[in-house]
């Protein structure tokens, strides 16, 4: 299974970036018209939980924003990627599977000296789908909700591209329903990006800065890269983020890489004058309208105008609390255990203060990387201690 994190942040980061230049009013419509959207926000959220007050009676001017990393060989059209694309990105065939290997939760706060976070969710966490569909991994969700309602259409006489199309909108809504549940944040906004996108929008930016610990030689995702520094786009950048085999803790240590990366690609768009490049917004605007699905509801400019008001110095990256790495389960296999519960008391703390000290597989014996203005942090980590530097660039395995 492919993980294909840095392309959701870079989607989100090219919507601030197309409306904040000179010439952004014409560019920032032309990504406005052009970008594939889906009905897949309620206009009224559902009512909160009663032992959840504090996290979802938020602001609303307050937005939280579901990136999704989606193991298609799609367009956003639906239409299967040209094998010769697929064999450069060593994606296999275009079988149809459309699990969700990477998804983040992004917290833009409404008071500007508040910092933004970050918090991933391991695909293999196990937890209840709500619809009826019992627990089972988080990254099935999707799945599971777009073949109930394609079964359910079907059966109702609906023709072939109705199926796909409204199908695909309940298995949007069914990971979103999964992630609320989880975490007890409203999603106000949903971003989504398969392989072909993460390519194209890694070389809009001009490729992404990491850096490794160790070289790596991995067959199974083509990663071959020195240790040390190096800046990566395109098909490099999609085996770097892609790799799991080797690693000590399999995807949760490619969450890890996952959210240096994502650093990375922030600071790289914010520090490295893409914003002030005609020709570099022009790119990042043609990559998303090709890559990128949004909800229907979500305002570009006015969300651009909310980010420029940012002024803490740093964005901070996290993991939900996790137990065992290696839960045997009654029909998904080896899971990774999560606790709903200490889940969302863990956004809590996200939302009022510095985040919990917890105890977590998930990158044992790490220590913070702070990227300049992008700091990632492992919820393993006490709060307290202070975070390395790498040249600006997070060093991972």
């Amino acid at each position: 299974m492919l993980v294909w994190a840095g392309r959701a942040l870079v989607a989100l980061v090219s919507a601030a970036v197309v409306a904040t230049i000179g010439f952004g009013w014409y560019t920032y419509r032309t990504a406005d018209e052009n970008v594939v959207r889906d009905d897949v926000i309620a206009a009224d959220p559902p009512p909160d939980p009663a032992d959840l007050p504090s996290v979802r009676d938020l602001p609303r001017s307050e937005q939280t924003i579901l990136l999704v990393g989606l193991d298609s060989r799609t367009d956003t059209h639906g239409n299967p990627l040209p094998q010769d694309v697929l064999d450069a990105l060593r994606a296999g065939e275009a079988d149809g599977e459309q699990n969700t290997d990477t998804m983040m939760l992004v917290h833009i706060p409404a008071d500007p000296e508040k910092k933004a976070f970050a918090l991933s969710l391991p695909r293999d966490s196990y937890v209840d789908i709500p619809g009826g569909f019992g627990t089972h991994k988080l990254n099935s969700a999707y799945a599971r909700g777009k073949n109930d309602a394609a079964a359910r259409l079907r059966a109702e006489g609906a023709d072939d591209a109705t199926v796909e199309r409204e199908s695909t909108t309940e298995g949007r809504k069914t990971l979103i329903a999964t992630v609320s549940a989880l975490t007890g944040l409203t999603v106000d906004h949903y971003a989504e990006i398969g392989l072909y996108g993460f390519s194209e929008l890694t070389k809009a930016v001009g490729g992404v800065p990491v850096c490794l610990n160790e070289p790596v030689h991995d067959r199974y995702s083509g990663a071959d890269f020195p240790a040390g520094r190096q800046t990566l786009k395109g098909v490099a950048a999609l085996k770097f983020v892609r790799q799991r085999h080797g690693l000590p803790n399999g995807d949760l240590d490619r969450v890890r890489r996952q959210q240096a990366f994502l650093a990375g690609v922030a600071n790289q768009v914010f520090s490295s004058g893409t914003l002030s490049s005609p020709s570099r917004i022009s790119a990042l605007v043609d990559a998303l309208t090709k890559s990128v699905v949004l909800d229907r509801n979500w305002d570009l400019m006015s969300f651009a105008a909310q980010l420029t008001t940012l002024t803490g110095d740093d964005i901070e990256f996290s993991t939900i609390p996790t137990g065992t790495i290696d839960l045997t389960t009654p029909s998904d296999g080896s899971a990774v255990e999560v606790d709903p519960a200490r889940v969302r008391a863990y956004v809590r703390n996200l939302l009022t203060g510095p985040p919990p000290s917890t105890t977590t597989r998930s990158v044992p014996g790490t220590t913070p990387v702070d990227t300049g203005k992008v700091v990632v942090r492992n919820v393993a980590q006490n709060s307290g201690e202070r975070p390395i530097t790498a040249g600006g660039i997070p060093c991972v395995n």
